[in-house]
């Protein structure tokens, strides 16, 4: 057996997942963090099956996308034969259209602003932006503020 002792920080809390579905549906939270395996150039976000690959469930993403709350997707830039995640759109079924508002990978940070264009904000200090062009099947805006991290 694993133990894993998490020491939660003042002001936290813990409890069942029937009680946690209870806190997003009434709206008591400000952000998710989900992970995803393809994002569009609109925010859409495929994160729960892969066809043809068994799956026991798509969880509590469709729900927490549906909360109307900011979501913050995060995921690896590229898969592991290379080809970009980031597309034009999506090839996997969709979690939900037009619902992230932040992506983080290993090798950007990109943010849809009021007009739901995907914008570049921050670049891996490792990387550059001819690297991003390179690994992201999309067209996207820069940031007149590029920051690095």
């Amino acid at each position: 057996f694993f133990f894993l002792m998490i020491r939660r920080p003042p002001r936290s809390t813990q409890s069942r997942s029937s009680a946690a579905s209870d806190v997003y549906k009434r709206q008591h939270l400000d952000c998710t963090f989900l992970g995803g395996m393809q994002v569009s150039k609109n925010g859409d976000l495929s994160n729960w099956l892969i066809p043809g690959k068994l799956v026991k469930g798509m969880g509590g993403a469709m729900d927490l996308v549906g909360a109307g709350i900011k979501v913050i997707g995060c995921m690896e830039h590229t898969a592991k034969n290379g080809s970009s995640k980031i597309l034009a759109e999506n090839t996997l079924p969709l979690t939900g259209k037009g619902v992230i508002d932040v992506l983080i990978t290993e090798l950007a940070v990109f943010e849809w602003r009021n007009n739901r264009q995907m914008t570049l904000t921050e670049v891996a200090k490792e990387s550059s932006l001819e690297e991003i062009r390179s690994k992201t099947a999309c067209e996207f805006m820069v940031d007149d503020n590029l920051k690095q991290f």
